[in-house]
């Protein structure tokens, strides 16, 4: 069987044109015994480098290639095709990389197609090919081609006259392509082509248009191709059978199909091999650093002298006094640095963290394995001090094994990209750009795609949709999620529609579906970064690479993440209104790291917005542990994470002496004894490793990460070099006698126990420098609540539901939020004393900030004293009805006490009306000969009588523009019920009853009905709590049994399942009743608060009052002292009073509404 080489293959790099990827085919051609193999995806080499490692660690030669799109005529030409012209404005054209010069020449026309010619494809044209053909081979293409498309169109000699042209372009590397899938198309190529490429000399070579890997994938990849023409209109309508690339042969065929396909054309298969002979790109891998210059100030002649006069400038400043092991540590990590090249990197970081604080942008404290770095510590990359933390450098850089440092940098968010535009400035715009990152289609994607094509229900889809979780962020694969019994219905289903829903979806799963840029990354380079890597123009016509951040790790690029950070910005507002009101510069770098009321207030659990430490679990936790230090902090942010978690009750119980701390061995007492001797971070398994096993730090790193990959053989290998480490250290074995054990057994369980932990070991730096900078959140928190709060609520502008949560932990604080009002609030929220939060205008909905600039203006010339004041002194271009009705809604006029809001609101078009005659009058400022005004002043409009609005409709109108009631709440009337009944309360998210039967309780917002499978209704009812919101599902029977009151503004009380679909709380009714019932269902009685104070003996006469024979209830009294503390309890049994709504309204009008709740069992 005569060898041959597949030189025209696509992947779903041609993005939702190919199902199939890089290592498919190369799977594919392995077993069929071929030794190369091309890529050619349309117009992009977004696959190029990700395919070239593969196939050479799979043994296969890897032609890097990619089918362009040429222009009929200049690239520029971006004229739209008019009336009957169906022409098309480019060819295809397969070009193949010969060598280096033939990469770097292929990746600047992929770049320039997407930068100067793309006009709805990367174009380019002859003009560019013959620029940059040096080392490239061409070919033909497919019926598209520069060749065969006007042979299909029946112009010999335009296809005569396009191959002489190639042909004098590329002289022998130019190749005329044959195809034959069965297309009509083929056969009219295959009758000329070979006469053209023998009369013209041009060698012909043969290939299958590749885009799927199997023959039986045909039908899925129609699928994918319909992904994106699909639309509400014709879903469903789609014939999937009917392909639109017309047979099922565009798969990758063996050599044996492509030597019988080409039977006639022995030569054409020979010259496939003769030009991957040709192709031999070697791809460097070396690290290719951007030029730092050294400033002319300094005496340093190599970058590695300037880095090290850098260091020791910034450890004079950090450390007063320097003692032998703080020079040690330098002189090691400064030789590790310098020794593998790293020099310039350290340099750059260091500049542009400089620049960025010299530009007023906050920088965070550091983040991941860096943070391990006395240098980095001393140039100011890290804020926190690694001999202090015992955080270790060969965590970050290990000298034993060669890797690109990787420093991730945190910015405050708001100012992110000053950072980016000083390096573009520093380094040059050319050898900047953003980095691409690829949408996929997960399980959950691929399903509604597919379905959307098939057109089967969306709320079908959804149903199966929601039942597939996400764990740790990554979204269960369709086969596994199959296995679930929630969805063993689709598996076992036999309908002829969800069994093609799920096998299509299944083919198609993971594969990319769209590019974008990622949301932090930026690679530098040490020139044009065209010369390094293919770019593309992002959409706001800056530059990324068409290469993904792991692809330009591995080529050697210097690949940062500017990384916006929400919690900076936060810190910034805050200590902005710090010094607003109290004149104070307050310094998150110097603060005492002691502070006695920060811990009380963590200890607390009172964490809302604290970073990091604000999830409910975690406040339950900082509760029992009652944090002292740092360390507690440190150690709480490495085990709050799933596995290290069930540790949590251990690390606490230890910490406060509930449970003994003790050590297999003394000699682990070195490495844990700060974290009550569990072994929670990665570094503690490293120091473990050393001081037992006496391995270097470098070479128990290693063993950390073989440790991590669960390797069966090479784990009883390091076992064995951990256990002869251990007997040939005297400490460990002089330990072992005063414990009388056995040593080798000894070591043995320490490893096992190691080995247990550093699978799911933290790293420790990173844990280090973001419990610091939560720390700087608490002490903010602690000490300058209101404008923590509302610097907060101001980062949450566009998350009203987490404003509802922030106004409550205010209030919580005895910090009053105002209601919006036109004469005090600004755009953002403002502290105006350490007691009051002003609402921010901007949180309004229809009310952006340039509308509440132009008010704040406007209220520089003084309050505004009504409502038509207002209207008339603003800028009514930019607050108009759309921005008066929200504003009217809010309550924000309510202060000026000139009417109501019915009033307000029924008065807007007048209001404006009259404010359009008042500044037309003052534009025009008619005056008479004596300088007096030719008319009177306009008189304001009378408001119209009319009743306010009542109670509800001035909620739901609130809710409407605030999404959340901010004067009263409808469930204030049922509070004690919602408190006692509900087991979950709705914001709860992280609630460990998640997964679990629970009630809730709420007022319904929404309720959507639609049919299911059976063609039965069902409902999705959305509800809200004082400070959450739920999804509730209603199958149908449940729906039949409650639809009757499943009504908007009804209250209920739900119980059912509760579950996650991703950050929104659902639960799956098991059954329903009016709020009002409640107490009837599940009350035993009541609780109910009293004071020692003269009113009490009435308030209990009064009670008496109520009771009857009609039922019997217990009733729990709850006794404060003067000072609002809990004195006593007081329980009295089988009392003759009933337990219901009706009683409840009795009893709380006597001891207030705020002073019951209802007993359960």
């Amino acid at each position: 069987m005569p060898d041959f080489v597949h030189l025209h293959n696509h992947t779903h790099y041609s993005l939702l044109d190919a199902a199939c990827k890089p290592e498919q085919l190369i799977e594919a051609a392995k077993a069929d015994g071929q030794t190369s193999l091309a890529l050619t995806d349309h117009g992009v080499m977004f696959g190029c480098f990700e395919f070239y490692k593969k196939a050479k660690k799979a043994g296969i030669k890897p032609l890097l290639g990619c089918e362009v799109y040429v222009a009929t005529g200049s690239r520029f030409d971006m004229t739209a095709r008019k009336g009957g012209n169906k022409r098309r404005n480019y060819y295809h054209l397969v070009l193949l990389a010969k060598n280096d010069i033939g990469y770097k020449n292929l990746m600047k026309l992929t770049t320039l197609g997407h930068t100067e010619g793309f006009y709805y494809k990367p174009r380019i044209d002859q003009e560019l090919l013959l620029q940059y053909r040096e080392g490239l081979v061409a070919l033909s293409a497919c019926l598209a081609g520069v060749v065969n498309a006007p042979l299909l169109e029946g112009d010999y000699e335009g296809a005569k006259k396009a191959a002489i042209w190639y042909k004098e372009a590329f002289g022998e590397d130019f190749y005329i392509e044959l195809q034959d899938h069965g297309l009509e198309g083929d056969k009219i190529v295959m009758e000329q082509a070979p006469r053209l490429a023998k009369e013209l000399g041009i060698k012909i070579i043969c290939s299958n248009d590749c885009h799927y890997i199997r023959k039986e994938d045909a039908v899925a990849h129609n699928v994918l191709l319909n992904i994106k023409e699909v639309s509400s209109a014709n879903s469903g309508q789609m014939d999937i059978y009917n392909l639109r690339y017309g047979v099922p042969e565009m798969y990758f065929k063996t050599k044996e199909d492509m030597a019988k396909i080409f039977a006639d054309y022995p030569e054409a298969i020979e010259n496939t091999n003769e030009i991957a002979d040709k192709c031999n790109v070697d791809l460097k891998s070396d690290i290719k650093m951007p030029i730092f210059p050294i400033p002319p100030t300094s005496k340093a002649a190599t970058l590695e002298e300037y880095l090290e006069e850098l260091t020791m400038e910034g450890l004079e400043h950090r450390y007063p006094v320097m003692d032998a092991r703080i020079l040690e540590r330098v002189k090691f990590e400064l030789d590790v640095i310098k020794s593998m090249g790293y020099a310039g990197y350290f340099l750059i970081v260091q500049d542009f963290i400089k620049a960025a604080r010299e530009k007023n942008v906050r920088v965070g404290p550091g983040r991941g394995s860096a943070a391990g770095s006395i240098v980095a510590y001393a140039l100011g990359i890290i804020n926190v001090d690694p001999l202090k933390y015992d955080l270790l450098f060969e965590r970050f850089l290990n000298p034993d094994r060669v890797s690109m440092p990787d420093i991730d940098i945190d910015f405050a968010d708001d100012k992110r990209d000053v950072v980016i535009e000083y390096v573009r400035e520093k380094y040059g715009n050319d050898s900047v750009a953003q980095i691409i990152t690829f949408g996929t289609l997960s399980s959950r994607a691929v399903l509604t795609d597919v379905g959307r094509v098939l057109g089967i229900p969306l709320a079908t889809v959804r149903s199966i949709t929601e039942k597939i979780p996400s764990v740790m962020g990554k979204v269960t694969p369709l086969t596994e999620a199959m296995e679930l019994p929630e969805l063993r219905w689709v598996k076992e289903s036999n309908d002829p529609k969800l069994k093609e829903l799920i096998d299509y979806a299944t083919t198609l799963e993971g594969l990319a579906r769209n590019s974008s840029t990622h949301a932090a990354g930026v690679v530098i380079a040490p020139g044009n970064i065209n010369d390094y890597v293919p770019l593309l123009k992002t959409s706001d016509s800056g530059m990324a690479t068409q290469y993904t951040m792991k692809d330009l790790e591995d080529a050697g690029l210097l690949k940062m993440d500017f990384l916006g950070l929400k919690t900076l910005s936060i810190i910034e507002n805050t200590l902005a209104q710090i010094k607003k009101n109290h004149g104070v510069d307050i310094d998150p770098e110097a603060l005492d790291l002691h502070d006695q009321h920060t811990f009380e207030l963590i200890g607390k659990g009172k964490t809302l917005a604290i970073f990091q430490f604000e999830s409910e679990q975690m406040q339950e936790s900082l509760k029992k542990l009652k944090p002292s230090d740092l360390e507690d902090l440190i150690a709480m942010n490495a085990l709050y994470r799933p596995g290290p978690m069930d540790n949590i009750p251990e690390f606490i119980d230890r910490k406060q002496g509930r449970k003994q701390i003790d050590y297999l061995h003394p000699i682990m007492e070195a490495a844990l004894h700060k974290t009550y001797g569990v072994i929670v971070y990665q570094e503690q398994v490293m120091q473990l490793v050393g001081d037992i096993a006496g391995f270097t730090l470098a070479q128990a790193d290693i063993m950390r990460r073989a440790m991590g990959k669960k390797d069966e053989k090479l784990m009883l290998e390091q076992k064995a070099l951990f256990v002869d480490g251990a007997l040939k250290n005297p400490a460990f074995i002089q330990g072992c006698i005063s414990k009388l054990a056995d040593a080798k057994m000894l070591a043995e369980e320490i490893f096992d126990l190691i080995l247990k932990f550093a699978s799911y070991g933290f790293n420790k730096s990173h844990s280090c420098a973001y419990a610091y900078l939560a720390y700087q959140t608490a002490w903010l928190k602690a000490h300058y609540t209101a404008e923590f709060l509302a610097a907060n609520m101001t980062a949450e502008l566009n998350n009203l539901d987490k404003i509802v949560q922030l106004i409550d932990e205010a209030r919580s604080f005895g910090i009053t939020v105002m209601p919006p009002d036109v004469n005090r609030s600004f755009a953002i929220f403002t502290a105006s004393d350490s007691n009051t939060i002003e609402f921010g205008l901007a949180g309004i909905k229809n009310v952006g900030i340039p509308a509440v600039d132009a008010m704040v203006e406007a209220r520089k010339q003084g309050s505004f004293s009504t409502f038509f004041d207002f209207v008339k002194r603003v800028n009514l271009k930019l607050i108009n009805r759309r921005t008066l009705e929200p504003l009217v809604c809010s309550g924000a006029f309510d202060s000026l006490q000139h009417g109501h809001r019915a009033q307000l609101f029924a008065s807007i078009d007048s209001a404006i009306d009259f404010a359009k005659r008042v500044q037309e009058e003052q534009q025009t400022d008619t005056v008479n000969l004596f300088g007096d005004s030719s008319e009177g002043e306009i008189a304001e409009p009378k408001l119209p009588e009319l009743k306010p609005w009542n109670e509800g409709y001035r909620l739901q109108k609130e809710r409407e523009v605030l999404n959340f009631y901010l004067s009263g709440h409808p469930l204030n009337k049922y509070k004690a019920h919602a408190l006692s009944f509900a087991t979950l309360h709705l914001h709860k998210t992280d609630s460990p009853l998640i997964g679990k039967h629970v009630r809730c309780a709420g007022i319904i917002t929404s309720v959507q009905t639609r049919l299911d499978k059976r063609e039965q209704t069902i409902a999705t009812v959305t509800i809200e709590d004082f400070n959450g919101k739920a999804s509730v599902l209603f199958w149908s029977d449940a729906y039949k049994r409650y639809q009757h009151f499943l009504q908007t503004e009804q209250i209920i009380l739900v119980r059912g399942k509760s579950e996650l679909n991703g950050e929104q709380l659902k639960i799956i009714a098991d059954d329903a009743i009016p709020i009002e019932e409640a107490p009837t269902k599940f009350g035993k009685g009541y609780v109910i608060t009293i004071e020692d104070n003269a009113s009490t003996v009435q308030q209990l006469n009064e009670l008496n009052a109520l009771m009857t024979n009609g039922g019997m209830s217990s009733i729990m009294f709850r006794l404060l002292d003067s000072s609002g503390e809990l004195r006593s309890n007081y329980v009295a049994n089988n009392q003759p009073i009933r337990c219901d709504h009706e009683t409840s309204e009795k009893i709380m009008s006597i001891f207030g509404r705020g002073n019951l709740r209802f007993l359960m069992d």
